[in-house]
């Protein structure tokens, strides 16, 4: 499997990445001549996808050549490269990435019996075929064990209640994850109600919002806060870590799935998945990698490499992440999630969520 960083990606703009450009789009003749090999853009940086990648060439012939990137950065760098572009596929994480991906009208339609047969209706794109969910995270509330009861938790919505006055922690409002929640909870609850969410949320800071998911539990751990709201998989890695440190930390944190009550949503899950792009010069191979994507081998690579939730039913669960228990996740179409994202961080800057 060939391999361009993130490192060379970052000079796309600059004399690097006008190298890599020319070397990647001279090949690209070769690519659809031959029919053996796909470029894939990726913002999963899981060592453990290189054997999604190599059990696929396994399998089909069909070598992956791999350039990694931030989402926004792979997205700017397809825009730029045009309809020169020698990607084949873009494949990130969270549906608002993916959204982005859509509304730049970067995506192909995909008309795979199998994609629609496998993957459930709201974790893909039903009106164009354009963008299917392959793994997902759910993003759960994590306490601190002893210092809170879980039969005091309930929804997202609560976390609002003045009763967490100075004990919640959260990361920035620039982060995408905590946008899409506030865009899927906008889709539930209104304009007004989300608002008001926010402000309450940002009421009960423990402090200002910094760091990723791990710093939140992290400082949770530590008792700088009481409780957080994080993706499960960040957490799960420091369950199977060998590292003694994080083995502490995780034995410290509690999981919490929201919202489950008769009549409410379910908890949060987002997607890790993408789409075949529309300047792709290999097609079929890109569709053929997509649908391998589904397949009992990689759905469990997704489950056990990297302690996300498999889309397809059959699939094993990581023994981390059924240690936490069974859930309800929402059902409502993703679809939705990407058109409220600009309201959602209006929203967001208004009630001070740094």
């Amino acid at each position: 499997m060939n391999k361009v960083s993130r490192r060379v990606f970052l000079g796309a703009s600059g004399a690097i990445g006008a190298v890599a450009l020319a070397e990647l789009t001279g090949v690209k003749s070769s690519f659809a001549q031959r029919g053996q090999q796909i470029n894939l853009y990726s913002s999963r940086h899981y060592n453990t996808d290189q054997r999604l990648y190599t059990d696929f060439q396994k399998q089909t012939g069909i070598k992956v050549n791999l350039i990694e990137g931030k989402g926004d950065e792979l997205l700017q760098r397809i825009r730029t490269e045009g309809r020169n572009s020698p990607a084949d596929i873009f494949l990130t994480a969270d549906v608002g990435n993916i959204w982005q991906a859509q509304q730049a009208g970067f995506f192909s339609p995909v008309n795979s019996s199998i994609l629609n047969q496998r993957i459930p209706a709201n974790l893909r794109d039903t009106a164009k075929n354009e963008w299917f969910g392959f793994s997902t995270r759910a993003r759960v509330i994590m306490y601190r064990k002893g210092k809170v009861n879980p039969s005091q938790l309930s929804t997202y919505q609560d976390l609002a209640n003045p009763k967490w006055r100075g004990k919640l922690i959260m990361r920035t409002s620039t982060n995408i994850y905590n946008q899409s929640l506030t865009a899927w909870l906008l889709g539930i609850e209104g304009p007004a109600k989300t608002e008001s969410w926010a402000k309450g949320v940002v009421a009960n800071f423990a402090r200002q919002p910094q760091g990723g998911d791990r710093d939140q539990f992290e400082a949770v751990a530590a008792g700088v806060a009481d409780l957080t709201v994080a993706n499960t998989y960040y957490l799960a890695a420091y369950g199977d870590s060998t590292d003694p440190k994080k083995k502490e930390i995780f034995s410290k944190i509690g999981v919490f799935f929201p919202n489950q009550a008769q009549g409410q949503s379910g908890a949060f899950s987002n997607i890790s998945g993408g789409g075949v792009l529309k300047n792709a010069p290999n097609r079929a191979g890109a569709i053929k990698f997509l649908e391998y994507l589904t397949s009992p081998a990689a759905q469990n690579y997704f489950a056990k490499g990297n302690s996300e939730y498999p889309v397809v039913q059959g699939a094993q669960l990581d023994p981390i992440l059924k240690s936490f228990g069974s859930f309800r996740s929402s059902t409502s179409s993703l679809t939705g999630v990407g058109p409220n994202l600009a309201n959602a961080v209006r929203i967001l800057d208004r009630a001070g969520w740094k």
